[in-house]
């Protein structure tokens, strides 16, 4: 596709380009790596929507199946509603693009990606970010952009800038890093208990990685870009602030003291509706606005708070920077379930409850991108309407949900036993009671003791943490003072300046997020708030500890128990049998699951939810895997009846030859004087002679004499 303005990205292998397609969007961006294309464009309404008191961003992200060469699933082959992945990708892009819109801009902007061509091994999730950024940029929209967004992983000790999906494989580091010209602006993603110093290292060199990307994305600019409008700015009118601080604001003071979130919110509605009366009473009440009033609320409480942390050191809750709130937890507080575990933290409480499955229950990943097709792992969180005591919208998963989810994912699953050690699928599902302040990091250490009350071994426990900031500036916008906080509250996210999230064990970090309401986190501020929340993880991981020190020994009563067998891989076919017919046959009889490794291995894995169906299921395995043995007794089953002899199948598809001369201690004139078809006869293995297989009753019945005999193998399946 032939582009009027394309700008190659140095050293990256990365080309953006703009001036042919989607000539009426504000702006619009392709960008490609590799064979892999991706479109983006942004757009902003020309008015705002009548009462509108936000500032409405949306990011929308589409994988279309057409940009692999396939067909989308289903009946209709049509995309549907977004994937898991398509979301994440969408808030990766939509939370370092928000904070650069100018205050007071609330006219409603759409940024809309497409990925038009995938080759399966550049990852488009950073490209979606770059190109977004490009496109806001070149538009006539009011941005102060650009960013830049790269990938970071580690293989063999060596930082590697955006991986392909097989690199990827061999890597301890997956951050995706965001930045702009000076300072970082969002980070996410995973890893594999790396130090917080090379964590630290990891994002400088992201920093210095990013550079390429905006210099690209202003060189584009220059060649494409558009006289940005002026778009009318949504301010609060001054009489409106100062009636509010003159009339409110010791009123809100005294509220904030309160212990509970509850009160204080209670309170402060209070307040804001005496204030509103009083303010229509003064001006009249058409030409009051109650979005000025929340907005002069809101300007407040964020005064207030703020002032009260960098002048005193202290918080609202009376807490000093540094300090925790009380911090309790449980375990095995649900019957019947497999784990779980209830974790709580000031007024932040998450109920986690773990489940055990088979190999059946991994979950398939329908996508282009990615590089995996399935995962054995999966969290779910779930924050309904009353952890923040309201009522609105229930069983709806939104897009926070998905996103808190993956973080904590991602961060317990560093610390789960290999696969080939612990062959079990796992389902761990967050049920969130109460919020305020990092739900998600409740998350991961409710999901971490639930997982030990399973009874899955895990290499060590992991606990997560928030941590907040408050700055002051100068005219400049330098920042000339600043607190960081620890484990935040819900109002402390919103009035503060950031929420950095980090989740780890002691070896090190597996789990990190990072938001700014700020255009910029300089790197001194980042490194004392990596130490500070280490700090704060290792006194969780203590408490944690004090309450469950190690996974449970056994699995609850009611998971599922596995038993791996290894089977020449060559009898696989002979397990399965014809159609699936014998493995069908076998979970039938015993009530376990039969799963056998598709990598060829032979491994055969047995789950049952007790001991009989365990037993039963072992032996019927082994029967149909089994070779007929000289000298051993089996009860098996006529399945042929001869003038010469009868076959008897010893074992499941294994039979054998018993002559005439072997029916019986004494001549037998007819086979069918001694058996029928479907009889069950009991014989011994009497010789093998070129495959050929020589049964005796006889000998079998001379054998019994003096004991019952030793019939090892089940007995096979009457057809």
């Amino acid at each position: 596709m032939k582009q009027k303005y394309n700008v190659p990205v140095e050293g990256l292998g990365i080309e953006l380009s703009s001036g042919t397609l989607a000539g009426l969007a504000s702006g619009a961006v392709t960008i490609r790596q590799g064979e892999t294309e991706l479109f983006v464009s942004a757009t902003a309404a020309s008015a705002l929507r009548p009462g509108q008191d936000f500032f409405p961003l949306t990011v929308d992200y589409r994988e279309k199946f057409s940009a692999g060469g396939k067909f989308p699933g289903g009946y209709f082959k049509r995309e549907g509603k977004p994937s898991e992945k398509e979301i994440l990708t969408s808030r990766l892009c939509d939370r370092p693009l928000r904070p650069l819109f100018p205050k007071g801009f609330m006219n409603e902007v759409q940024v809309i990606g497409l990925l038009l061509a995938t080759d399966q091994k550049h990852e488009p999730d950073v490209l979606m970010v770059n190109a977004a950024s490009a496109a806001t940029l070149i538009s006539d929209i009011p941005w102060n952009g650009p960013v830049g967004c790269v990938r970071v992983g580690q293989i063999d000790g060596e930082f590697v800038t955006n991986p392909t999906h097989d690199e990827m494989l061999d890597s301890d580091l997956d951050l995706i890093y965001v930045g702009s010209e000076s300072e970082m602006l969002m980070i996410e993603g995973s890893a594999e208990f790396i130090s917080d110093e090379r964590f630290y290292e990891a994002l400088e060199y992201g920093q210095q990685a990013i550079q390429p990307l905006i210099a690209a994305q202003k060189e584009l600019a220059k060649l494409a870009g558009k006289e940005k409008k002026d778009f009318s700015l949504v301010l609060t009118p001054a009489e409106v602030t100062e009636f509010c601080e003159q009339n409110a604001a010791e009123k809100v003071k005294v509220a904030l003291g309160h212990d509970s979130y509850t009160e204080r919110k209670l309170a402060i509605e209070v307040i804001a509706k005496e204030t509103t009366a009083a303010l229509e009473e003064k001006l009249g009440a058409e030409k009051v606005d109650g979005n000025d009033v929340a907005r002069a609320f809101d300007e407040i409480q964020e005064k207030l708070y703020r002032q009260n942390i960098l002048d005193t050191g202290r918080r609202v809750d009376g807490r000093g920077a540094s300090d925790l709130r009380s911090i309790s937890c449980d375990t095995g507080v649900l019957p019947r379930v497999h784990g779980s575990a209830v974790f709580n933290r000031g007024e932040t409480q998450a109920l986690v409850i773990s489940t055990l499955g088979t190999s059946r229950d991994t979950q398939d990943i329908d996508g282009l991108t990615g590089g995996a097709t399935s995962k054995s792992f999966i969290l779910h969180y779930n924050f309904p309407p009353f952890s923040t005591g309201e009522a609105g919208r229930f069983g709806f998963t939104g897009r926070r949900e998905i996103g808190h989810g993956a973080l904590a994912e991602r961060s317990l699953l560093p610390i789960l036993p290999p696969e080939d050690e612990f062959p079990y699928a796992i389902r761990v599902v967050s049920e969130v009671m109460s919020s305020n302040g990092s739900t998600s990091m409740a998350s991961i250490c409710g999901g971490c003791l639930s997982l030990m009350d399973a009874g899955v071994p895990i290499t060590a426990p992991c606990a997560g943490i928030s941590t907040g900031l408050v700055t002051e500036k100068d005219a400049d916008g330098k920042i000339t003072k600043h607190v960081i906080l620890t484990d935040i509250l819900g109002a402390e996210d919103h009035f503060g300046d950031m929420d950095f999230k980090i989740a780890g064990t002691p070896q090190g970090i597996t789990g990190f997020q990072l938001d700014l309401k700020i255009t910029g986190l300089p790197f001194d501020i980042t490194l004392e708030a990596i130490k500070q929340n280490r700090e704060a993880r290792m006194k969780i991981i203590a408490i944690m500890a004090e309450h469950m020190p190690e996974s449970r020994q056994d699995l609850r009563e009611h998971a599922p128990r596995i038993h791996t067998i290894k089977i020449d891989p060559e009898k696989i076919g002979a397990l399965i049998g014809p159609g699936g017919k014998n493995i069908r046959r076998i979970t039938e009889v015993s009530g376990a699951q039969v799963d056998i490794d598709d990598d060829n291995s032979g491994r055969v894995l047995i789950f049952a939810t007790d001991k009989e169906s365990m037993d039963r299921a072992i032996q019927e395995v082994d029967a149909c895997t089994a070779e007929i043995e000289v000298g051993k007794t089996y009860r098996g089953i006529v399945r042929g009846v001869k003038d010469f002899g009868a076959f008897v199948e010893c074992l499941p598809g294994k039979e054998g030859l018993v002559h005439i001369s072997e029916l019986a201690d004494f001549r037998v004139n007819k086979t069918d004087d001694i058996c029928k078809l479907g009889d069950e006869m009991v014989v011994k293995c009497i010789g093998l002679e070129k495959g050929k297989v020589r049964l005796s009753r006889k000998a079998a019945l001379e054998d019994a004499k003096d004991a019952e005999p030793d019939c090892e193998q089940v007995e096979p399946s009457a057809e």
